[in-house]
């Protein structure tokens, strides 16, 4: 490809609008045009890196025995409603109408219609296990989309759902999948975790996602640097940070804390460690109370910790749904405001659940529920009974116990590119989707679901990948592999014959090679691949090649290195084979 066929759209500064380093590096090299929230045209510099990873995954995918359909991307939503998911897919999926006042949804992923493929299709014990994937544009109606193509609402995804005949199968398409994810990221070239995941509105038992490292990573991911274990903050288990409860060494006293409302004040206030203190959380599970009436719950987290409310979700009673009370509930609950509330003698019943390492906390500080009034010194069975419930209610922070009783937790920010599902038969059981097996009875599959986002693998390799010129790709994914920038094009034949060669050295050897043969400054030229970010770099000038050399350059490390022409086009395929600008 040359450059002068090819369009080239640099900008030097991002739009206002461009938050996240991703978003603005592909805005400026023109990979990316934003046509509403969320939405994006991908210029051909985008569209080669995306078949790039497209290309990865296949390879992949047919290696672990996929086998690629493609499903409708507007979907009837009789579909939808066997699951029960129409309904509770919530705004997030974009309901349309055809001409016939027909229902249906545009495509945010496709468990219902491929089980009605499977239901359909699949008869017998004898054609499975079996596993269907697609590479598919998908809708999600984001309510505040942002970060270009990290949180778009128009994507493109690769999703594929395998079925079988029982657990132990399911169990062994599952492992295959998560080996291929593995192989999938290591091509790219990303640092990655794969690590313990929640199951969220998909559903399922078992979930690992797959995350890239970036410092601007939404997602937590927790690990434990001497072992294998890795999970995401929702999920990471929280070890009581005490073995067992000291004993009573205070008095339950009753402190004028005026105007202090937080554990961060009050312990201030006090002159008192945080972590001494408690931090008390209203929530309310409506229709789950006696005679159907809202149940008041109260959760009690260490003062320096913070709820998590996936886990509060997996808590009895709080399964079906819970919100957080509204202050005339904590009112009529506590007998005062929120600030000063506390598990002593609260004005009406009302369910305790405290974190395990509350539980075992001996003279503590918690809200006396009186305006203006907190406690010291209160302790579990001799100022109030035993919770209702001990249950890891918290999110984990860096320096806790690892739960393999490996060494202590670390913390890094990461950015979910891959997701992994064992469904078992949530889907195949509401849909009817059976099969004959062996003993001529007629079985449910056993389902899992699996995901890659492909073009939020260019947002995620990019905040990963950049410095302060621009985008540094791996070279797996990177538009072009290399580029020959020939200067004085327009002046010089020997420039032209050179650069041309190169060019051809590299093409014929299998290199993925931009030849550049704009008639722009060098300064213009080297500005434009460092933003797009091509890992390789030839440039051939009059100069040069008058002193015998071509120019070589590593854009991740910058190293520079004087070559013979004769001997560039190979010492560039040498670098690419070896692998020696990976990231």
């Amino acid at each position: 490809m040359r450059a002068s066929q090819f369009h080239l759209n640099t900008l030097k500064e991002a739009p206002a609008d461009a938050e996240v380093v991703s978003q603005k590096l592909m805005l400026r090299a023109g990979m990316i045009r934003k046509v509403a929230a969320g939405i994006y045209d991908y210029m051909p510099l985008a569209l080669r890196s995306i078949r790039k990873v497209e290309a990865i995954v296949r390879s992949e995918l047919e290696r672990a025995g996929a086998l690629e359909i493609s499903m409708p991307l507007v979907q009837p939503a009789e579909l939808w409603r066997e699951t029960g998911r129409w309904d509770k897919m919530g705004p997030e999926m974009l309901r349309l109408r055809d001409r016939h006042d027909r229902d249906f949804a545009l495509q945010p992923t496709s468990e219902e219609v491929v089980t009605d493929i499977a239901r359909q299709e699949l008869k017998s014990y004898r054609q499975l296990p079996r596993n269907f994937y697609q590479i598919q544009t998908k809708f999600r109606d984001e309510r505040r989309p942002r970060f270009g193509v990290m949180r778009g609402r128009e994507f493109i995804m690769k999703d594929a759902y395998s079925f079988d005949r029982d657990a132990e199968a399911a169990g062994k398409s599952y492992d295959t999948m998560f080996a291929a994810y593995h192989r999938i990221f290591e091509r790219i070239g990303l640092k990655y975790r794969a690590v313990a995941a929640d199951t969220g509105s998909i559903g399922g038992d078992r979930s690992h996602e797959f995350q890239v490292i970036a410092d601007t990573g939404e997602d937590a991911l927790v690990y434990c640097p001497n072992s294998d274990y890795a999970a995401n903050i929702e999920l990471a288990e929280a070890l009581p940070l005490a073995p067992t409860r000291a004993a009573a060494s205070a008095a339950l006293a009753r402190i004028a804390t005026p105007g202090r409302e937080t554990c961060d004040e009050v312990a201030a206030f006090l002159g008192a460690p945080l972590a001494s203190t408690v931090k008390s959380l209203v929530l309310a599970s409506d229709g789950t109370g006696e005679a159907g009436q809202t149940a008041i719950w109260l959760l009690l987290v260490r003062g320096d910790h913070e709820l998590n409310e996936v886990k509060a979700s997996k808590i009895d009673g709080l399964k079906a749904g819970f919100r957080f009370a509204t202050e005339a509930e904590i009112v009529d609950h506590f007998g005062c405001e929120p600030g000063y509330l506390g598990p002593i003698a609260p004005k009406k019943p009302v369910r305790i659940v405290a974190d395990r390492t509350v539980a075992h906390m001996a003279d503590f500080i918690c809200g006396a529920n009186t305006q203006g009034y907190h406690y010291t010194g209160a302790n579990w069975g001799r100022d109030l009974p035993e919770p209702d419930m001990v249950a890891d209610i918290r999110n984990v922070v860096a320096g806790d116990p690892s739960p393999d009783g490996k060494g202590l937790l670390a913390i890094d920010r990461g950015i979910e590119v891959g997701h992994v599902f064992y469904l078992g038969d949530k889907y195949s059981r509401t849909m009817n989707a059976t099969f004959l097996d062996v003993d001529g009875k007629p079985r449910f599959f056993e389902m899992g679901c699996y995901g890659i986002g492909v073009t939020r693998i260019l947002g995620a390799a990019i905040e990963q990948n950049n410095d302060e010129r621009g985008i540094v790709w791996p070279a797996a994914i990177a538009p072009f592999e290399a580029v020959v920038c020939a200067v004085g094009w327009g002046k010089s034949d020997a420039v032209r014959t050179e650069a041309t060669r190169l060019y051809e050295a590299l093409r014929a050897a299998g290199v993925d090679a931009m030849l550049d043969d704009r008639d722009e400054r060098p300064g213009v030229m080297f500005a434009d691949w460092e933003l797009i970010g091509v890992p390789h770099r030839l440039t051939v000038g009059e100069r040069g090649l008058k002193e015998g050399i071509a120019e070589y350059q590593a854009r991740r490390s910058g190293e520079q290195v004087k070559l013979a022409p004769s001997e560039a086009a190979g010492y560039v395929v040498a670098r690419l084979r070896g692998h020696a600008d990976a990231p």
